[in-house]
Parts: C-alpha cells; sequence; structure tokens
C-alpha cells in the first residue's frame, strides 16, 4: 500500500496558508523557497506590480532541454458565504477523505511534487521538473503569463507541461476559453415618483443582462449537439450585480459582472461587439433623457482555449504514464491555454474532482493523492531515462 504521508503532510502545510485570491500569497512562496533551498534548489520569483503576490519556477535537476513543467495555481476561491463544517484553512481527514479549501483545486497537485523533491533529487534526473506555482489563476489567470515568458527565456526548453488541475486524473487535452467582463451602467438619479426624469441604471442593466441571456440561448441553440465539451456551446453568464441605494431613488450606477466561456471554434471578441452594439443603443436612449448618462464594458481578464491537437507531446506523455489511451476535453478553464500560447505542449492531469472545486466542504480523497504520487514517481522514472 502506498505511503502517503509526507503528500498529506505537505497539502495540510499548503492548505493552512490562506491564499485566497484577495490575499498575498507571499507567505506560502517563501516556505516553498525555504524548502527548496534547502536542496540547494534555487527558486526564482515573479512579483506582480506592487510585490503583494509571487509566481515562482526552480529547476529541480540539469538544465538541459526536454524537462516536464509541473504548473499549479497557489490561490483558492472565497470561503465567505459557505457552509462549512470543518476549519477550511486546517486540513481535516474523515474516512479517508481530506478536507480543506484548495484541497482539490489545486494545492494537492503541488503537494505531491514537493513532497517527492528528494526522490527527484536521488534519483539520477536526466531532464529536469520544473515547478511553476502560480497566483491569481482564479479571477483571471492573471500571474501565469509573465512567469511563463521567464520560463521560456531562462530555461532550456521543456517538452511538455503538467497543469496538475483537477481530472480526476483523466487526460485532458482540450478546454473552453475564459473571458470576464465588467459593465458599469450611469443613470440619472431622481426620486422614483418621477421616473419621467431620472434614468434608471439597475432598470437599463436589466435590459443589457437579459440581451446576454438571450444571446447564450442563440449560442446553444446553433452548437452542434456532438460537440466535444459539456455543454458543447460557449456559455455566457451573469454572476454579480451591485446597484442602486434606496427603494425610492432612481438607481444612479448599477455593475455587473459576466463571463464568455468559449469554446475552440468561436471568437470572443465578436460575441463581444454583440453585447457593446447593444449597449450603444440603450445608451442612446438614456441620453435622450440625460446626456451624463453612459454605459462601459471592461474585457478585465482572458485565459486562451487548449485546443486538441493531433500530436500533443504533453498529452501523449500524460497517456503513457496513466496507461490511458485516449484524451478528453472539459469546459473549466485553466492555464494549460496560455502555455500553449508560448508555444509549449500542455496537458490537464491532477488528482481530485472538478465536482469539489470552489464548493463548501472541498475534499480529495485519500485514493486520489496515491494516483497523482504514482503518476509523478512514473515521471521521476521517466525523467531518468
Amino acid at each position: 500500500m502506498t505511503d502517503i504521508s509526507a503528500q498529506i503532510d505537505w497539502l495540510a502545510r499548503l492548505v493552512a496558508y490562506d491564499t485566497t485570491s484577495s490575499r498575498s500569497n507571499l507567505d506560502l512562496i517563501l516556505d516553498v523557497e525555504r524548502y527548496l533551498a534547502g536542496f540547494g534548489i534555487r527558486a526564482h520569483r515573479i512579483a506582480n506590480k506592487d510585490g503583494t503576490k509571487a509566481n515562482l519556477y526552480a529547476v529541480v535537476g540539469p538544465k538541459v532541454d526536454g524537462g516536464v513543467v509541473l504548473s499549479g495555481h497557489t490561490d483558492v476561491v472565497p470561503v465567505a458565504g459557505q457552509d462549512w463544517h470543518t476549519d477550511p484553512f486546517t486540513l481535516t481527514e474523515k474516512d479517508d477523505l481530506f478536507y480543506g479549501r484548495g484541497t482539490c483545486d489545486m494545492k494537492a497537485f503541488s503537494a505531491i511534487g514537493l513532497s517527492l523533491v528528494p526522490e527527484m533529487l536521488t534519483a539520477g534526473l536526466k531532464r529536469p521538473l520544473i515547478f511553476a506555482l502560480s497566483y491569481d489563476e482564479e479571477v483571471g489567470c492573471l500571474g501565469a503569463p509573465d512567469m511563463i515568458a521567464e520560463i521560456r527565456k531562462q530555461v532550456p526548453a521543456p517538452s511538455a507541461v503538467i497543469v496538475g488541475e483537477p481530472s480526476m486524473m483523466r487526460v485532458i487535452d482540450g478546454h473552453k476559453g475564459v473571458n470576464t467582463f465588467r459593465t458599469t451602467v450611469t443613470g440619472y438619479t431622481t426620486h422614483s415618483s418621477q421616473s419621467n426624469r431620472g434614468v434608471s441604471a439597475v432598470m437599463v442593466a436589466a435590459k443589457l443582462i437579459t440581451f446576454i441571456e438571450d444571446l447564450a440561448n442563440k449560442l446553444e441553440q446553433i452548437a452542434p449537439a456532438d460537440g466535444p465539451f459539456d455543454p458543447p456551446q460557449t456559455t455566457m453568464t451573469v454572476n454579480v450585480v451591485n446597484g442602486g441605494t434606496q427603494l425610492n431613488i432612481m438607481a444612479g450606477t448599477c455593475s455587473f459582472d459576466w463571463d464568455i466561456r468559449n469554446v475552440p471554434a468561436d471568437d470572443t471578441s465578436v460575441i463581444f461587439q454583440r453585447v457593446l452594439d447593444y449597449a450603444s443603443e440603450l445608451e442612446a436612449e438614456m441620453k435622450q433623457k440625460h446626456d451624463g448618462c453612459s454605459i462601459i464594458s471592461d474585457w478585465n481578464a482572458s485565459a486562451p482555449c487548449l485546443a486538441p491537437q493531433a500530436d500533443n507531446a504533453a498529452a501523449n506523455l500524460a497517456k503513457s504514464l496513466t496507461g490511458q489511451n485516449h484524451t478528453e476535453v472539459v469546459s473549466y478553464g485553466t492555464e494549460g491555454g496560455q502555455f500553449q500560447g508560448a508555444g509549449f505542449a500542455a496537458v490537464i492531469c491532477g488528482p481530485g474532482s472538478i465536482d469539489q472545486a470552489h464548493q463548501p466542504n472541498e475534499f480529495i480523497s485519500g485514493d486520489q493523492i496515491k494516483a497523482g504520487t504514482l503518476f509523478i514517481r512514473r515521471l521521476i522514472e521517466r525523467m531518468t531515462a
């Protein structure tokens, strides 16, 4: 039976850091730096603009071509408003399930890799394993591009990137793109009894939200039923709305956050333009009452699709390590598309189920930690050949 005590210890260590995207991840990064330094491994930081967060990459083994990148994000989603039965930042085991924020999404993959550094160093690696830990994946894959650029410049060309997002150790060679937007509607405030003079930003925003929903329904209708994704079409959702101050005051502002998760065949900019065109029509109507009214839509983040390829070296490697003979696609987004866009062969393969991601009482099973550990050990062996 596989002993996973070292992997669980590292998972507990990583989960204990509250790296919610709104907070700094520097304590976690410093811990990993010091750990690697204890083995004589130099870690490299790529900080954000204000220095409150950082990516980290580190090369284990010889600095030669043909290495494999182990990619994981350090940030997690919030726990606020969720019904947790345990402390989300204390790893808790019950019936071989390990509970805590980030256990499956996706600190377990990084914990496994870090726990196996001693085995990497004694194995006699002929090609390197490269840790790549990013920040702000959960808010639009914001951190990884700078790190990817540095790896391209500073590290001998890797042959593959394995992004350890939860896939139940299935080999994923395609995913949708993720694009996030914020639309802000500025109306004109009056007493609600004088609606003929005012412009309710909330009511205008509601029209635009309904347009987005209608457009999403049209995309669903024209999508091929046998498409590989679930759901098969590009999706559009609005999930955060803020506006107005009081019931009897015409709302002066309203903003809402929305996303487009596009399949590789759809051009997000074309879809976004359709929303902008309708917003322009609404804005013209608003300005007839007051010239100060406006609608502004900002494209805040974009993470490209991971497009399936006929001969993907990373997917071929992952299949050989897992014994699988096929690949799959998923609808959630990852940093895999960013690596692919930079010229790397990339694949998704990691422990845990995406069904647990972002949920209260998030967990990963001991069996999945064992499967992930076996996968990395097989990779270590492969890199010695």
